[in-house]
Parts: structure tokens; sequence; C-alpha cells
């Protein structure tokens, strides 16, 4: 059974892919429509790198949220991933902000991604979900028994 955390985190993975396609998509037939600067927060510096890098960035969050919806551990791995290097870029971003609204936001999508980290780390739920299943986890349980 999956956790309703983890749908809901593999959701937002696949809506930002969503995003960033449509962003590439709308660059690369109506150029102009569209400013680079769009997907910014989700392209972790290579927004400048045009529409293709926002369709494979896109095809990433794609992966990467398909997989931790399956309940494959290494897509778990995988998301830990990106949200540690969500909150490395906005770390600059928060240092150089001005005392206000800048940053109470970038405190907060600091916080929603440091809250969804520690739930895909420290959830009871979570971690039964990704133990493994069937025939592996009984050569699991045999060699941890030695």
């Amino acid at each position: 059974m999956r956790p309703i955390g983890v749908t809901v985190i593999s959701v937002v993975l696949l809506l930002a892919a969503a995003y960033l396609w449509a962003i590439g998509a709308m660059m690369l037939f109506a150029p102009g429509s569209v400013s680079l600067m769009a997907g910014a927060p989700l392209m972790f510096g290579l927004e400048l790198a045009g529409p293709y890098m926002a369709l494979l960035l896109g095809a990433g969050y794609a992966l990467v949220g398909w997989s931790l919806f399956r309940l494959h551990r290494w897509g778990r791995r995988l998301t830990l991933l990106v949200l540690a290097l969500g909150i490395g870029m906005l770390v600059p971003q928060i240092s150089a902000a001005e005392w206000g609204w800048p940053v109470l936001w970038y405190g907060l999508l600091i916080a929603v991604r440091a809250a969804a980290a520690w739930y895909l780390v420290q959830s009871a739920e979570v971690i039964d979900a990704f133990k493994p299943k069937g025939r592996a986890a009984a050569e699991v349980d045999t060699n941890l028994r030695g």
C-alpha cells in the first residue's frame, strides 16, 4: 500500500514535469512567447540552456515522480537528491533576499522540501512501503541472519 504522502510528493513531481514540458514546447513552437526564466525555480540554474533543457529536466522530474509513485527504492533516493538540490539552490536566494515576504517565501520553500525529505527518510509507513517484497525480501532476510 502506497502512503498518501508518497503519492502527494510523486504527483507534485509529475506536475513539475508537465509544467517544464509545457514551457519547453511553447518555447519551441512559439519562440518568445514564454520567458526562459519561467522554469527557473525547477531548473537548478539551467534555464538559460533553452527549451531542450526544459524538456530534458521535465523528463527527469517525470522519471523521479513515476519511480516514487511505483515505490522503487532508487526513486526514493533520487527524490531525496532532487529535494536536497532544491534546498541547496534556495540558500543563495534566501541569503540575498530583502527582509520581508521574499525571506518568508524562500524559507517556506526550504521548509517544505526539508519536511518532504524528512518524511521520506523517517516515516515508518514509508520505510515499510519501500521494503523489498517477495523473493528478494526473503534473500535479504536470510543474508541478514547470517
